[in-house]
């Protein structure tokens, strides 16, 4: 996986980005990382409420505020849009970013399946000008870079076995992630990084999952799910929750060591990340940069605008991913194995 810890200024230039909605991961979280790159300018705001718009754009000293989507997606200055939508709403606005002639970095999950997310793809092939990726910032942090280069040397051996956890508590009807008819619940939320991260660890597609889901009684979207990902002979475990204690952890298991990485997902931006490399009774541990991933993420999409380069994570990946989540949402509904 490409990382780009900085961009010499010969080779870069500022990427001028609005951004559809003021949902909070935006506002909280994305926005603010990318403001700490020198090459990133973050220069509208849009919302359907455009006192809404304002406020955040003053918060964030963002110069441009709209009204509506339409708005900010006819800004000719604006080269490339972030899109934190709800989960129902990625694919159709992300289109109309292409159609407006603009670069788009899609939260995570592409869409609500993998036909809905496909949907994208057919049209990304119609704009081949234009860079499309969905938002697994993760990958771009060194912790993980540091765990791929650990692979890379076989310094565990053969993988064994992968087991990851990711959980929060919400219970709050209003919010979007309770909402199971515009794609809330766990697996789409956060398991799909569970899915994802098995992926990135092996290289490969899994080739059965079995999963089971607890659905909370009254919003209906699931709050627990708990899975199996076969990749070949390599099982990958995971528990994704939205109403249990917040924890997350991974440990990647082989037949000489093991891999254990403490914030596997929402690495902090302000203090040191830990991975830890555990064989022969001992521990070597890892402190890596206290760095903003959203901040490396934004960096290296600009980086493949202004260079005209191939965005590092393809759509293709997006596609797979959410062929897993749908096989797994398939085993729990039917029970037992299912192959993909």
């Amino acid at each position: 996986m490409p990382h780009f810890k900085s961009q010499k200024k010969f080779d870069m230039r500022k990427v001028s980005w609005g951004v559809i909605s003021t949902a909070n991961i935006g506002v909280k979280k994305v926005i603010p990382g990318m403001q700490m790159s020198e090459f990133i300018s973050v220069d509208a705001i849009s919302s359907r409420n455009l006192e809404n718009a304002k406020s955040a754009a003053a918060a964030l000293n963002i110069p441009k505020a709209y009204g509506s989507y339409e708005a900010l997606l006819a800004d000719p200055d604006i080269e490339a849009i972030y899109n934190p939508l709800p989960n129902h709403l990625h694919v159709d606005w992300s289109i109309k970013c292409l159609e407006a002639g603009k670069h788009v970095l899609c939260e995570k999950p592409l869409g609500l399946d993998a036909k809905d997310a496909q949907r994208l793809v057919d049209a990304a092939a119609n704009y081949p000008q234009l860079k499309v990726m969905e938002a697994f910032m993760y990958r771009f942090h060194p912790q993980w870079v540091q765990v791929k280069k650990w692979l890379e040397e076989n310094a565990i051996g053969k993988i064994k076995a992968i087991n990851s956890i990711f959980t929060y508590y919400n219970d709050d009807p209003a919010n979007v992630r309770n909402q199971v008819n515009i794609g809330g619940g766990g697996l789409l939320d956060i398991g799909c990084y569970n899915i994802s991260i098995s992926r990135f660890i092996t290289n490969e597609e899994p080739t059965r999952v079995i999963g089971t889901i607890d659905r909370d009684p009254e919003m209906q979207v699931d709050r627990l799910v708990s899975g199996i990902m076969q990749f070949g002979d390599i099982p990958s475990t995971f528990i994704c929750s939205t109403q249990s204690y917040f924890q997350q952890g991974a440990h990647i298991i082989g037949e000489t060591g093991r891999i254990e990485i403490d914030v596997p997902f929402n690495a902090p931006n302000d203090k040191p990340s830990l991975v830890h490399l555990c064989k022969n009774d001992k521990k070597e541990t890892v402190a890596t940069n206290a760095v903003d991933q959203y901040m490396l993420e934004g960096e290296v999409f600009s980086r493949a605008i202004v260079m005209d380069k191939a965005v590092p994570t393809p759509l293709s990946d997006a596609i797979n991913n959410m062929k897993v989540i749908d096989a797994i949402f398939e085993s729990g509904e039917k029970g037992g194995w299912v192959t993909l």
